[in-house]
């Protein structure tokens, strides 16, 4: 009898523990699918660059320049969603909260939607406050949610159809809401509207792809965020409406650096560029060679210690998976010369969690970018690099 009673927990024990395994598994899994998509995608951030500094393109080949840059962005996005599922199941979505005005988020988001709301066509109205509405919040995570929504609206609103963001103050709580006249949602559907993978009609040749766990992420974040969200609906064809409840703080909000939206410029640096994939090697290399730099290349561990002893870089842009010696062993080793002391070390990779930063951070790298590179914030670290030596 007491095997019989202990059958069930053990049977139950075994297959909890196989749920955990394939879950461990498909994380695993994720992590790696993105690292390899978006090595691919490197070189022809890179080559884009390069060519968006001819001046001289006829009409189509820029349209056809600025095609492959929208759809860059797209698979980019794409990728980071994935990322992004493993970290919603495990809990791993973590927030860097300061003093934020909360109009400035909001232009944040409608600047990262901007291109998906013009390509379909919409009318995007934005109804922001006059007095600033301070929040304690991730800047970046909060924008995602808010632009998340707008993408929604954007996805399932028929050309000539109308969108609007409107953000408001009611009481102790910032109200955000954003309202479509699109093809709206079942009742069905709204009780499993932020659900993992939960999509909505996608006929009308409205198929703009996607994963189906952006509406999940809003929901995530803005409980983390400490607010509520809601959808709403009147049926088939009546639109839809997202409503984001979030509390506020009543102090002044911290006022941001004055900062440009640096491109890359001229320097002149001592740049070392590794990585195994040659085409993001030498893309690169021409990038920052065109810009004024000194640039050597390596394609492997071995020969990025050679060449960085001869050539005496300022900063490494270092690849994490390379061949014979991988990117922390040979950020440890160039740690340990005297040369290699005040090199600034790049790690350029496609492993984008807070583990991987943080191998990043104990092999001895000063900065970990995730593939494909963000030429504007690597133009930043360079020309950090550099200002010391202008003195």
């Amino acid at each position: 009898m007491a095997h019989l009673l202990l059958a069930p927990s053990e049977e139950h024990m075994r297959a909890k523990d196989a749920l955990k395994t394939a879950d461990r598994s498909k994380n695993a899994f994720l992590a790696i699918l993105a690292h390899e998509l978006r090595n691919p995608l490197a070189p022809i951030r890179s080559a884009v660059q390069i060519l968006n500094r001819e001046g001289s393109l006829a009409p189509e080949s820029q349209w056809a320049l600025s095609a492959i840059e929208r759809q860059l962005r797209q698979m980019a996005r794409l990728i980071d969603d994935l990322v992004d599922v493993a970290r919603i199941t495990t809990n791993r979505l973590d927030l860097r909260t300061e003093r934020v005005d909360l109009a400035a988020v909001l232009r944040a988001a409608v600047e990262t939607s901007g291109t998906l709301v013009t390509a379909g066509g919409q009318e995007l109205t934005v109804a922001l406050p006059d007095e600033p509405i301070c929040l304690d919040a991730d800047p970046i995570r909060l924008a995602q949610a808010v632009s998340n929504l707008l993408n929604n609206a954007a996805k399932y609103t028929e050309p000539g159809g109308r969108i609007w963001l409107i953000a408001e103050r009611h009481g102790g709580e910032a109200v955000i809401t954003v309202r479509d006249t699109g093809v709206g949602m079942s009742p069905a559907l709204l009780s499993s509207i932020f659900e993992m993978f939960t999509q909505g009609e996608q006929s009308r040749a409205r198929t703009l792809g996607g994963l189906g766990i952006g509406l999940t992420m809003v929901k995530r974040l803005v409980e983390m965020h400490g607010g509520t969200v809601s959808a709403d609906s009147g049926g088939q064809d009546m639109g839809s409406t997202f409503v984001v409840r979030l509390p506020i703080v009543e102090s002044a909000a911290q006022q941001p650096h004055a900062e440009g939206s640096p491109k890359m410029g001229t320097s002149s640096l001592r740049v070392l560029i590794v990585d195994d994939n040659r085409d993001a090697a030498d893309s690169l290399a021409m990038l920052l060679r065109i810009t004024g730099n000194d640039i050597r290349t390596a394609y492997d561990g071995p020969e990025a210690l050679q060449v960085a002893s001869e050539f005496r870089p300022d900063a490494v842009l270092l690849d994490i998976g390379l061949p014979k010696m991988d990117g922390h062993e040979v950020a440890q080793q160039i740690r340990r010369e005297p040369w290699g002391q005040r090199i600034c070390l790049i790690a350029v990779t496609g492993w984008s969690d807070e583990t991987d930063r943080a191998k990043s951070r104990a092999a001895g790298f000063d900065h970990h970018l995730v593939k494909p590179l963000d030429t504007a914030h690597l133009a930043q670290l360079l020309d950090a690099v550099e200002r010391p030596a202008r003195g």
